[in-house]
């Protein structure tokens, strides 16, 4: 009887020994480097939402300058490869001489070639996040037919209109997925732990509406470290709305390219405001998107209204030139309903600014 005890004793042992090394072989290298990556919490929880900028110099014509942009309209040579892009508007993959990869979204027909460039200059002159599109024509090799370029001798296609992106500098967080984040997750961003006020995510909430944004879905938006990722803590966490070319035009529950991208319209026909009680921003939640009817605080409303109306008639004017909305039918849908004017544009954009200023919220 004693023996088989000190069989069960040297097994239990065994076990035991095991139970405990087992965890210390299956850590991984951050663990044992003696930390672990930052909770999703802590990272919202610090995040900014918007950066100090002067918007009367911004200048909305030739956008960011620096490394990656690109001259006004200007011709861009690159070599199709095979990848698969997400979303369902005309785009394709192609490649500059130099390697770097581009995103080119085309076709006058296509709502987000106006949409996204329209979106992300008045994102980025406010000094909100945003990735830049510019406007340009595109000679594309080895693009294949069915694409519906122009073509060119030599196997060329060319796309004309055409917008390619470069996105905004910082390391994107989590490195191991796109989760993104959605628009209750404002919520969670703490002053008090170095996160940005109420008034800023209600000004981005309330600009959002503004634009109509409809396909709010987490992988819309991304978060940034603008300081890089070190020992998995993001430095200086920001969260930007991403992918907007479904704007200046109606919120809709499918996500329409007619409906929500770039519709005169359906974008001055929609007022900022629900008719109901406080501030309510009026916009519907689409099938995929997760901003739904926000309601917004006095702050936030002043702090948008201060930021929009430092933007002249001449910029304006330059936002929806660069943008050739006037190539984009005033209704998309019904051909009859001729191609608007910039001015129609611009005086759109004031009307429902004005419905922004001259609003009080409780």
């Amino acid at each position: 009887m004693r023996a088989q005890l000190r069989v069960v004793t040297v097994i239990f042992t065994v076990f035991c020994v095991s139970c405990v090394s087992l965890p210390a072989r299956r850590q991984s290298p951050s663990v044992r480097k003696g930390h672990r990556e930052e909770p999703r919490t802590a990272v919202l929880a610090r995040a900014q939402v918007w950066r100090s900028v002067d918007v009367r110099s911004a200048n909305l014509m030739a956008g960011p300058g620096g490394a990656g942009s690109f001259p006004l309209f200007s011709t861009v040579t690159c070599d199709y490869f095979d990848k698969k892009l997400s979303g369902l508007s005309p785009k394709f993959p192609c490649r500059l001489p130099d390697g770097n990869e581009l995103k080119v979204k085309y076709g006058g027909d296509n709502g987000e070639v106006y949409g996204e460039l329209l979106a992300t200059r008045l994102l980025w002159a406010l000094g909100f996040g945003a990735d830049t599109m510019y406007p340009v024509n595109v000679i594309c090799h080895g693009c294949p037919q069915a694409l519906g370029g122009i073509e060119r001798p030599g196997g060329e296609y060319r796309f004309d209109p055409a917008v390619v992106e470069r996105k905004m500098a910082g390391a994107e967080w989590p490195l191991k997925d796109d989760s993104g984040w959605s628009w209750r997750e404002l919520a969670e961003v703490t002053p008090a732990r170095g996160g940005a006020p109420r008034a800023h995510r209600d000004a981005l909430t309330l600009l959002a509406v503004f634009l109509q944004h409809t396909d709010t879905k987490p992988q819309q938006q991304r978060i940034l470290c603008l300081g890089g990722i070190e020992d998995d803590v993001c430095s200086r966490p920001f969260l930007m709305i991403n992918d907007v070319g479904l704007t200046f035009g109606i919120a809709s529950r499918a996500n329409s390219n007619a409906a929500s991208g770039a519709n005169l319209e359906k974008w001055r026909s929609t007022p900022v405001w629900r008719d109901e009680p406080g501030c309510v921003g009026n916009i519907d939640k689409s099938f995929s998107g997760t901003l739904d009817k926000p309601v917004i605080g006095e702050a936030g409303r002043r702090f948008l209204a201060v930021l929009l109306q430092q933007l002249s008639d001449a910029q304006l004017h330059d936002l929806f030139e660069v943008a050739r909305v006037n190539l984009r039918v005033r209704e998309p849908g019904h051909a009859l309903s001729g191609f608007p004017s910039l001015d129609e544009w611009v005086s759109a954009f004031k009307q429902k600014r004005d419905e922004i200023a001259s609003k009080r919220c409780a």
